[in-house]
């Protein structure tokens, strides 16, 4: 394995013209099977420009774009060859580059709303799990000034909502939407409004935003580079698959490669983490010849078929073939049997290769921050230990980057790098897009070659709205030092947290880094029994305070607190009002 990895970097360099070759020969095997594809590999060289005997005549049509001003077709192409992953394959002879389309308007968006309700009311009668969304808990009243903190100055005012009010939106959910989901709260937010870390319901009412769509929205809602950036590539083209050439593509996964360590160069786009969890699984699968994988229990990577067999919780995992999964000891540092000994949890993994194996793994997967499982770090020493074993056994390693990744950890980009480990993949999502549907795959150029023996392709991974989207969200982060806020503010938000446990018994531990941080409530310490009831009323509470977190771990009792990382010392540190002066003593 190291020898191999050794010389992928050469390779790299090397064997880009024999790519190229591939793709053609590719291209010529599709041409010969099926005639529609006959035009893509044809020899024949450009026409004329000015040859009007050959170019037919196009209809009339009343728009011309823009100037153009990106970077050129033969730029865009080494950006593809070097970076993007070697299974995409390009139409034509001499690829073009799409750069603008005329948009057409797109009607029926109110069916889209009319699918979301008339089973979720049974569902949460029928499914204790979603207890919290019937909570008896009162709403605090608004104009209580006693209770409800005040909020850190800011200046903005989203324009009237006129839309359908929530309980309208309830009834169409519970009608047309999938019974399998859920709201929170007793009285559901319809959000309708976002800036930065705020986020504003139908009545104008503000809310701090401390869950970020589930550690999504990194640079902040609706952030303005991002936004401006979508709208631009909106304008001019929004999709025109991987066979094509476009600057944003190309643009967006340079920029990607440079952020991560080794030789992890070469980027597959895909629209979500779990579809990111699925194709690196795959590719650890083809490339090591064996069909095992080791995941940690308490883990969570995705819902489909590979993914739900990695993913280590009986409340996210259907009754469906699961094969080739092997869950080790989970390295949790607060409930686990060898508390902070990552060396000991380590051993187990070796154990699973040694009595559940041939004694030759795939691969193995994990989250150096449990997201889902409850903001658990894995105990130090355990990914160096393990990713040795792993690679003994022939296997490859793949950092789950979805929820810890982009500088949300503050400490360092990547939630791995934390750990000294290099992987030989890396999947991401969620704030790579800042709620884009973005995903990506990356893995040395050695590893990708084994998407080129089939065909491998993604209609809508790699689209120019998303990527121009992604590289927007990179600038951002850059530009405004959001990783080092989030280990600044992060830093002080977890010093007051601990604080507070030592004042209040149902803190069992404090614990994340960065922006991303957990708080267990137990009801004993010394047993450390989940507080699940206690752990829904606080979260009404706080949402009638207008403080917005999440909640996750196996047992539900734990808080999420994962804001977009714009998050201020300010917000952090909210607190309700001090209490009113005491009535003058009488005359």
């Amino acid at each position: 394995m190291q020898k191999i990895l050794g010389t992928a970097s050469a390779r790299a360099v090397s064997g880009r013209e024999a790519m190229l070759k591939r793709h053609d020969r590719l291209l010529q095997s599709l041409s010969n099977s099926n005639p529609r594809l006959a035009h893509s590999s044809s020899t024949a060289l450009p026409l004329e420009e000015n040859n009007d005997a050959l170019i037919p005549k196009m209809p009339q049509f009343d728009y011309t774009p823009p100037p153009y001003t990106g970077p050129p077709a033969s730029e865009i192409l080494k950006k593809r060859l070097r970076y993007l992953s070697p299974s995409f394959f390009h139409l034509y002879t001499h690829p073009k580059i799409l750069g603008t389309a005329s948009a057409r308007a797109v009607s029926g968006r109110e069916a889209m709303l009319k699918r979301h309700d008339r089973l979720l009311q049974s569902l949460s009668n029928s499914n204790p799990r979603l207890a919290h969304s019937s909570s008896t808990a009162l709403p605090l009243e608004e104009n209580n000034d006693a209770l409800i903190p005040k909020m850190p100055q800011f200046d903005y005012t989203p324009p009237p909502y006129t839309g359908p009010p929530a309980s309208e939106i309830l009834k169409k959910r519970l009608r047309y939407l999938s019974p399998s989901f859920f709201h929170l709260y007793t009285h559901p937010l319809n959000l309708v409004d976002g800036k930065m870390q705020y986020l504003f319901d139908e009545n104008g009412r503000r809310y701090l935003d401390a869950f970020g769509g589930i550690a999504t929205v990194c640079c902040g809602h609706c952030h303005p580079d991002v936004v401006e950036a979508i709208v631009n590539q909106t304008n001019r083209l929004q999709h025109s698959t991987i066979l094509y050439l476009n600057a944003a593509v190309a643009e967006f996964a340079e920029a990607l490669a440079s952020k991560m360590p080794g030789d992890l160069k070469v980027v597959f786009f895909t629209n979500s983490g779990t579809e990111a969890n699925e194709l690196a699984l795959m590719m650890a699968r083809l490339y090591s010849g064996s069909h095992d994988i080791v995941s940690i229990r308490n883990g969570y990577h995705g819902n489909a078929a590979a993914t739900m067999g990695a993913t280590a919780q009986c409340n996210y995992k259907f009754n469906v073939v699961q094969t080739g999964i092997h869950h080790a000891l989970n390295p949790d540092q607060y409930r686990g049997v060898f508390g902070s000994d990552g060396s000991k949890y380590a051993k187990d993994v070796e154990d699973v290769i040694a009595y559940g194996t041939c004694g030759r793994v795939g691969g193995f997967i994990a989250e150096a921050i449990q997201g889902v499982g409850g903001i658990l770090e894995l105990a130090a020493g355990y990914l160096p230990s393990v990713y040795s074993s792993i690679r003994k056994a022939g296997g490859l390693c793949i950092a789950d980057e979805v929820q810890s990744g982009f500088g949300r950890t503050g400490s360092h980009f990547w939630g791995f790098e934390a750990h000294g480990v290099v992987p030989d993949i890396v999947t991401m999502a969620k704030g790579i897009g800042n709620g884009l549907p973005l995903g990506a795959v990356v893995t040395t150029p050695e590893i990708a070659k084994v998407l080129t023996y089939r065909c491998y392709f993604n209609t809508f991974g790699g689209n120019p709205v998303s990527t121009a989207g992604g590289l927007a969200v990179l600038r951002v982060l850059e530009k405004e030092k959001l990783q080092e806020n989030a280990f600044a503010v992060g830093s002080y938000l977890k010093e007051r947290l601990t604080s507070l446990k030592e004042k209040h018994e149902i803190i069992g531990d404090v614990r994340g880094r960065g922006l991303m941080l957990g708080i267990e409530l137990v009801t004993d310490r010394e047993l450390k029994t989940p507080a699940k009831a206690e752990t829904v009323h606080i979260m009404e509470q706080m949402k009638e305070m207008g403080v917005l977190i999440g909640k996750g771990g196996f047992h539900g009792n734990v808080f999420r607190i994962t804001p977009p990382l714009c998050f201020t010392k300010e917000d952090a540190g909210m607190s309700p009002p001090p209490p009113p002066p005491p009535p003058p003593p009488p005359s």
